[in-house]
């Protein structure tokens, strides 16, 4: 069920309620400058499909940028546990969904990420977290790539991390080139998995196999 009470939208079923709210100031501001953009691209805003129109854009715009206000070393040591554990520990098939910052035109895919322990682990919901928490800016693929890689190293210290990106760019898909099927992929290792080639294989191999 669905409950409006002084501009916060909250959604309750059976004990669970889930919240969202909005800047007012930042969300009237936004709403005004995409009032302008429709008019500007010749569009009526005083017609009913618009109405509402500029608002709604205002929101999903901070919903899908939110990963700014997100500080992804944050959510890992939120979940820091000591285990003496050596191995290669793999999320893969991450979903994503992001924002190129060359045309604000989205691109989607999946991040596989791992990484060989040195005496601390995280929770395995936090991996997909600290995608989540980057993907959700204006982007582009390779600093994404880098920036997952970067975090789960400096805040675990693990003997080695492994990011790998697969992802459709719309830009190049509905705009520019035009083609359809094509696939970006991204790579970013660290520790083991840069000197040994066996260990990179390994992972290469894993991120492939269907498992499950």
């Amino acid at each position: 069920m669905e409950i409006v009470n002084n501009g916060v939208k909250t959604f309750e079923d059976s004990g669970y309620a889930r919240i969202d709210k909005w800047n007012e100031e930042k969300t009237e501001e936004l709403s005004k400058h995409y009032k302008a953009i429709l008019e500007l691209i010749g569009e009526d805003t005083k017609r009913e499909g618009l109405l509402d129109t500029p608002l709604r854009v205002a929101k999903a715009i901070q919903f899908l940028t939110k990963g700014y206000n997100i500080e992804p070393k944050d959510i890992l040591k939120s979940a820091i546990f000591k285990e003496d554990y050596k191995q290669m520990v793999i999320v893969k098939d991450i979903e994503l969904y992001s924002m190129c910052e060359h045309h604000m035109i989205p691109f989607y895919g999946k991040a596989h990420v791992a990484y060989i322990p040195n005496e601390y682990i995280t929770g395995l919901s936090k991996i997909a977290h600290v995608v989540e928490a980057y993907a959700r800016r204006l982007q582009v693929q390779e600093r994404l790539t880098m920036q997952i890689r970067d975090c789960i190293q400096e805040t675990l210290n693990p003997m080695g991390v492994a990011v790998v990106i697969e992802a459709a760019h719309m830009c190049m898909q509905m705009r520019g080139v035009q083609k359809q099927n094509s696939v970006t992929t991204t790579s970013a290792f660290t520790g083991a998995f840069l000197r040994n080639t066996k260990t990179r294989e390994e992972f290469i191999h894993l991120i492939g196999s269907k498992l499950h």
